[in-house]
């Protein structure tokens, strides 16, 4: 019997199919990346040949109901190929990685010259040539795994890499789609995280935006591309201060701000009261200086059952609209600490019925208004030391799923101060600098001010470390009477304090009154650097406080 011509088509098709196999099925040994293609769903390359796909784009072929898939791969070794015309088109995204030697603490400096913002540098990112990649409407990244010290994250080459990837794929999405600075878009666009560690920076991709996730395997993204292209707007450290809205030269940010088309944002101040009435009196001197700025914003406290009726009605007075919540201890806070419940800040995230608010600890007075600090994205703050954040004064955005995050991350991760300054910086790894005027710390530690401590003439917001001015007489900062203490001293800070006092409504002044604790502490001090014969000379001042003479 004579055999059957073998045909020529085979001759094609059996290689070929052969080598597309062997470039899908050939990888790198990493534990991780297996996990990004399940055999799912198979599609047909050649009327004889089936292709296995995995299950994020199955997920995303029936959201996007597209033919015509445009697919980048950010940081996967090797690709599958689809022929041309079919379902999707795949491009891997060529840029070069960060430098080994790379450090977060580059990137996030403990000081630079404020002064002098326009010279300014950061270090650079490298970023793929964006014109090379128009169209792509899905990402596909595999972020690295952070390693990890007795549970506390190393700031190394993996921090930095891990925010160079991040970025990466928000620049993708953003630029690649030709989104314009009004916000229009070209079509949908989605993010697909792969490996054990599929989660993004949350810093970068919201929560709300999160469209699927299967644990150790992969998560998609639907971001909202306006958030998304201010985030990527923002400076890729803090060695550089975020761009004000009208700085001359900064033509990006000028032409983003006039614009941008975003719906009327509602926005507000908070700040926290919980345990004690000892801030009560913070509070409302703080709710006076916000509306003295000539705010337009709402004024929100959050307050737990620890605080008074007549309290409550105090601070309505003074300005704030009040909201009932349950204190939150925090995780790794000593019993009866200071910090035992400072993690009730998180609230400020339950607060979704506005688009941004401004947290400010109830040690602070406005001193000028700071609606325009509403324009940044979160978080934004202002620098404490080395590469971390004062969680004094922040810009959030609510979010109840950033919320539930958040609560779920305080079993794990740890503290370095066990209040929630550390807890926030351990979560908010990337965030963006506000010029240190907006919550100027009331620390002369390293500031060479001469002796008497004033505070710079263009501040926004002042934080009174230490003794508060309520605790102290109204005559001097008794700071002064505190050896560890005379850096929180200033008696212009302290000057500026008694000013909103001397300025608020009658009602209101006795909730500033000196309890018999602080008189008595007061006395003590003043005492002790009498004896020491405090080269300051406070101590000598004529106590002429008429709350004192209510006291005896």
């Amino acid at each position: 019997m004579k055999a059957k011509p073998f045909s020529i088509s085979c001759l094609v098709i059996i290689p070929l199919t052969i080598l597309v196999l062997t470039v899908l099925l050939w990888q790198k040994p990493d534990e991780d990346y297996p996990q990004w293609l399940p055999q799912v769903q198979s599609i047909t390359l050649f009327s004889q040949t089936t292709l296995q796909l995995p299950k994020w784009y199955e997920i995303l072929s029936k959201e996007i109901q597209s033919k015509h898939l445009k697919i980048g791969l950010v940081n996967i070794d090797g690709t599958f190929k689809i022929q041309e015309g079919s379902l999707a088109k795949i491009e891997v995204i060529k840029f070069q990685s960060v430098a080994k030697d790379s450090k977060w603490k580059d990137y996030f400096p403990e000081w630079i010259n404020e002064e002098n913002v326009k010279e300014q540098k950061c270090p650079e990112i490298p970023m793929p040539r964006f014109e090379d990649y128009n169209g792509i409407n899905v990402v596909v990244a595999k972020i690295p795994c952070l390693e990890e010290e007795k549970g506390t994250k190393k700031m190394g080459y993996l921090d930095v890499l891990r925010l160079q990837i991040n970025l990466v794929v928000a620049n993708l999405l953003v630029k690649s789609n030709g989104m314009s600075y009004n916000g229009d878009e070209n079509g949908q666009v989605y993010a697909v995280f792969v490996g054990s560690c599929s989660n993004p920076m949350i810093e970068i991709f919201r929560c709300e935006d999160l469209l699927w996730n299967e644990e150790n395997s992969f998560s998609i993204y639907k971001p909202d591309l306006k958030r998304l292209k201010h985030k990527v707007l923002m400076p890729v450290g803090t060695c550089q201060v975020a761009p004000p809205l009208a700085d001359p030269g900064q033509e990006v940010w000028k032409k983003y701000a006039n614009e941008a088309k975003f719906r009327e944002p509602k926005e507000a101040y908070v700040s926290v009261l919980h345990s004690s009435e000892d801030y009560v009196c913070g509070a409302i001197s703080l709710g006076q200086s916000i509306l003295h700025s000539g705010t337009s914003k709402d004024l929100i406290l959050l307050a737990d059952e620890s605080i008074t009726p007549k309290s409550l009605n105090a601070l309505k007075l003074a300005g704030w609209q009040i909201r009932h919540i349950q204190r939150i201890k925090s995780t790794n806070a000593e019993k009866d600490a200071y910090n035992e419940y400072n993690y009730s800040k998180l609230r400020i995230w339950e607060l979704i019925d506005y688009d941004k608010v401004i947290f400010l600890d109830s040690d602070l007075l406005v001193l000028k208004n700071l609606d325009q600090f509403f324009f940044y994205p979160q978080i934004t703050a202002v620098e404490n030391c080395r590469h971390l954040f004062n969680s004094g004064v922040l810009l959030i955005e609510p979010s109840k799923c950033t919320f539930e995050t958040l609560m779920e991350k305080t079993l794990s991760i740890v503290s370095y101060n066990g209040g929630d300054q550390g807890f926030l910086n351990e979560v908010f790894r990337w965030w963006h600098r506000w010029p240190a005027t907006v919550n100027f710390l009331k620390d002369f530690y390293n500031v060479t001010v001469g002796p008497k401590h004033y505070y710079p003439e263009n501040t926004h917001a002042l934080h009174y470390l230490g003794v508060k001015p309520w605790m102290c007489y109204k005559d001097y900062d008794c700071n002064w009477d505190i050896e560890e203490y005379q850096r929180f001293a200033s008696d212009s800070a302290h000057k500026r304090w008694w000013k909103i006092y001397e300025e608020m409504p009658e009602e209101l002044k006795p909730f500033c009154g000196l309890t018999r604790e602080m008189e008595q502490r007061i006395i003590e001090n003043r005492e002790i650097a009498k004896k020491g014969n405090f080269s300051d000379g406070h101590w000598k001042i004529e106590v002429k406080d008429p709350r004192r003479r209510l006291m005896l």
